[in-house]
């Protein structure tokens, strides 16, 4: 009740004051009772700080990183703020797959915020979240401090930036009170891969691999979303990463920085995997004499989007991106395949 009924209230006499009190028991009860019908179950969740103690049913929900603003508009809950995306976003300022989503649902789309290093706290706070999630991030002990003072926080199970594509959904779908929905979600993804297998990708292995600059070479490791998502067409990761696992780990980072002195040791791939920034930067990391010389890049078999939309959505496993990157990412894999063959 505002401070302005209340004046009123009293000005009109004993009267109205007892039959305002009445409505608002009549509400509170209302309230409680949409409450208790709710089926909520109040959920624990643990994580690398702690744990997410969520004891109602989340109605306003802010997402940070990536995925999780996807898996929530899938379950029927758009997120009334996330994480901005510029480096994938089109002419509308969001991800395709989530402007399409949330349009075709009739809401409103999520206000966007910066995140990272940058991560703007006070616009979080002034979202009045019910719930904050960030499975799929790199928040830093001090940001999380400050983000659960505002609302239950769900993070990383263990390392920033690390959480197998499944294992993430269904964490979104527990703090969401959606978790059979949420499994429902993951096994429909898993029929689109098999629908996508292809049998000729059968034998073929590949390693999917970044830069960071001249000079640099990291390969990720299988369960990384993006390796994931290929290794789920039929493709299999390199056994060498085994290897490079143990020797070159970089934590937080679901790699292994082996450096591009040591690109020999993908030798055996037959495919690789990648990106660019944009076509300049290509043309840079190709001029690497040790780079070029790896036997996939060499011979023609290799898929490397620019398309930074693409480089985004075929590197995030969940209900939107998935159908929305396999149109594209099957026939560039084809072509690659074809070269590896000979």
């Amino acid at each position: 009740m505002t401070v302005q009924l209340i004046r009123r209230a009293a000005a009109a006499g004993a009267a109205l004051a007892l039959a305002l009190s009445v409505s608002a028991c009549s509400q509170n009860e209302h309230a409680t009772e949409k409450a208790a019908n709710s089926g909520f179950t109040p959920v624990t969740i643990e994580h690398a700080f702690g744990k997410a103690v969520i004891e109602k049913e989340p109605e306003r929900v802010v997402t940070l990183g990536q995925g999780s603003a996807e898996t929530a508009i899938a379950l029927g809950k758009t997120p009334v703020g996330m994480e901005s995306y510029p480096w994938g976003s089109d002419d509308t300022g969001y991800l395709p797959w989530i402007h399409e989503a949330v349009t075709k649902a009739g809401d409103k789309l999520p206000e966007q915020f910066q995140g990272a290093t940058e991560l703007d706290v006070e616009k979080i706070a002034e979202l009045d979240p019910d719930v904050i999630l960030a499975p799929w991030s790199g928040i830093t002990p001090e940001q999380y401090k400050q983000l659960d003072a505002i609302a239950p926080t769900v993070a990383y199970p263990k390392q920033p930036w690390t959480i197998e594509w499944d294992q993430q959904i269904t964490t979104i779908g527990k703090a969401l009170g959606e978790e059979p929905e949420s499994e429902e979600l993951v096994q429909d993804i898993k029929k689109q891969f098999a629908e996508a297998k292809r049998p000729e990708y059968e034998g073929l292995t590949f390693s999917y691999i970044y830069n960071n600059g001249p000079g640099t070479l990291g390969v990720f490791y299988p369960d990384e979303q993006r390796v994931a998502m290929v290794s789920a067409l039929g493709l299999k990761p390199d056994p060498v990463i085994e290897t490079l696992k143990k020797d070159f780990d970089a934590p937080g980072t679901d790699s292994a920085l082996i450096g591009l002195e040591n690109a020999d040791k993908l030798k055996n791939s037959d495919l690789i995997f990648t990106f660019y920034s944009d076509p300049a930067s290509r043309k840079k990391i190709e001029s690497q004499s040790v780079y070029s010389n790896i036997p996939a890049i060499k011979s023609g078999a290799v898929v490397a989007p620019e398309d930074q939309a693409f480089v985004t959505g075929s590197s995030i496993i969940n209900p939107l991106t998935v159908p929305w990157a396999l149109e594209r990412y099957v026939p560039m894999i084809d072509e690659a395949v074809k070269k590896a063959k000979g």
